[in-house]
């Protein structure tokens, strides 16, 4: 393996989750993807961490949630993530690629699985839930039971953002930057950064 590549707006971006750690929406954002119908969809998600010496974004999901199907249909996607304590804004875009179980690349599996099992028991009953979607009105919930040793049930998936630009805001030094990858002449991924003026 290379030399990990220096990314300065995730320095940026692990500050920011550090110093705000007490806050628990603090690893909340909100992930936009393009609907099926071309009309904007946007939802909250949680940041489950980068992959491993990169800065790939993590972020577990129901294979039968909407998103999974727009995704699939057009994988670029947008973060929005904001620090209500530091007033800082991150807006990250970039390609997402979903891992499910019929993943043939047996590393993807492995990152796959080793998320599941980072999730609690509670978070990982959710995903045998029926099909999502309001229960009729003389339905009860169901109670499932699951052996903490299995792998990943199929409805389980994760989402695997690769970020392509990032723009930083801080509303309280009024500083906005711009970074954007880039490809060297030998193929390898770099980070440029500008200051650009604010947005109103």
């Amino acid at each position: 393996m290379g030399t990990p590549v220096t990314v300065p707006w995730k320095q940026l971006l692990l500050r920011a989750l550090e110093s705000q750690s007490h806050l628990k929406h603090s690893i909340y954002f909100q992930l936009a993807t393009v609907g099926t119908n071309g009309r904007p969809s946007n939802r909250t998600v949680v940041f489950r961490g980068f992959q491993d010496n990169t800065d790939k974004i993590q972020i577990n999901s129901d294979t039968r949630s909407r998103k999974i199907e727009e995704l699939k249909s057009c994988p670029f996607s947008e973060i929005c993530w904001y620090f209500t304590e530091s007033w800082e804004q991150f807006r990250i875009n970039g390609r997402v690629d979903v891992i499910d179980g019929s993943n043939s690349d047996p590393e993807k599996l492995q990152i796959r699985e080793k998320s599941w099992f980072g999730c609690s028991m509670k978070a990982r009953l959710q995903y045998l839930d029926p099909e999502q979607g309001c229960l009729s009105v003389n339905e009860q919930p169901k109670e499932f039971s699951l052996d903490p040793c299995a792998g990943p049930v199929d409805a389980f998936c994760m989402l695997i953002l690769e970020p392509d630009q990032v723009d930083y805001l801080n509303l309280k030094s009024n500083q906005k930057l711009k970074f954007m990858s880039r490809l060297s002449d030998n193929g390898e991924k770099y980070w440029a950064s500008l200051k650009t003026n604010p947005e109103c």
